[in-house]
């Protein structure tokens, strides 16, 4: 790039690592316009040793969208647009540990997620990541077919979700947590910048399709679930303190794996406001 900073493909399907940017500042003119071409076209960046304040991050999130609040977990002091993602000593399950969009339940789910690594077990808590143009992409012309028009319910109350808040809404809960909440969105969705088509379903959150009932949307669904993560569609990051993942959260799935019982991990997370999608 012009400016001097390094982006590095990780993998085959999505993911690059950016160097040569001090996020802690403001980003200088005409490379906040490159940062956003190569997450465009890599679906989800990784930045390594940021040690931001939240000030400092949330002013990186400022250059890059409108923060919102997450409806499930109160954010920090003072900051109520991050929240942790925690897993402590003695707790079992993850924080989202399931393949998904962030809350694909929304009317308007958010364009995009950041993660800030604070605190990492010895070993494991890494994140894959999966791209959902490639999952769209790679279906056959009948299925493309089967899938036009479909829209999909999302709901926040799926037991295998709702399982992975338990512990944060206990500690962290906001006054909503016991609400449901549901969105109608279409299976093939297009990025509303790229104007690409990804396989818009996960899951984590997708109940059933429009029209039909859960029993008849669940051998195709379970299909695509199954077919949206493929290893060959698939990325993997392995945190470090201070890294930082920025990811698309419309065209890309992410999951934090589990595998790391008896230690602690802390991040911070902000999302930022969206479109309705089509």
């Amino acid at each position: 790039m012009r400016s001097g900073i390094q982006v590095t493909r990780i993998a085959g399907a999505l993911g690059a690592e950016v160097r040569g940017v001090d996020l802690a500042r403001p980003l200088p003119p005409g490379v906040a316009d490159e940062l956003r071409r190569a997450w465009l076209e890599h679906l989800v960046l990784f930045f390594r040793d940021q040690d931001l304040t939240p000030d400092q991050y949330m002013a990186f999130a400022r250059s890059w969208g409108t923060p919102v609040e997450y409806p499930f977990v109160r954010g920090i002091e003072g900051f109520p647009e991050i929240i942790e993602v925690k897993k402590l000593e003695h707790e079992t399950v993850n924080f989202g540990g399931i393949w998904h969009t962030d809350t694909a339940y929304l009317e308007v789910p958010p364009m995009a997620s950041m993660l800030l690594a604070r605190e990492l077990p010895p070993y494991g808590g890494d994140t894959e990541f999966a791209n959902l143009y490639l999952a769209y992409d790679s279906l056959s012309d009948g299925l493309k077919k089967t899938l036009e028009g479909l829209r999909a319910v999302n709901s926040s109350a799926r037991a295998d979700v709702t399982r992975t808040r338990e512990d944060r809404i206990k500690s962290d809960g906001r006054p909503t947590e016991k609400k449901e909440l549901n969105a109608e969105h279409p299976v093939v969705r297009t990025h509303p910048e790229t104007g690409k088509k990804a396989l818009y379903v996960n899951v984590a959150h997708t109940a059933r399709f429009v029209g039909w009932s859960e029993e008849e949307s669940r051998p195709l669904l379970e299909y695509l679930f199954r077919h949206q993560v493929r290893p060959e569609f698939t990325c993997r990051f392995a945190w470090q303190p201070g890294s930082i993942a920025l990811w698309d959260n419309r065209c890309a799935l992410h999951n934090p794996v589990n595998d790391y019982h008896g230690h602690r991990r802390l991040m911070h997370r902000i999302t930022l406001a969206g479109d309705k999608p089509r």
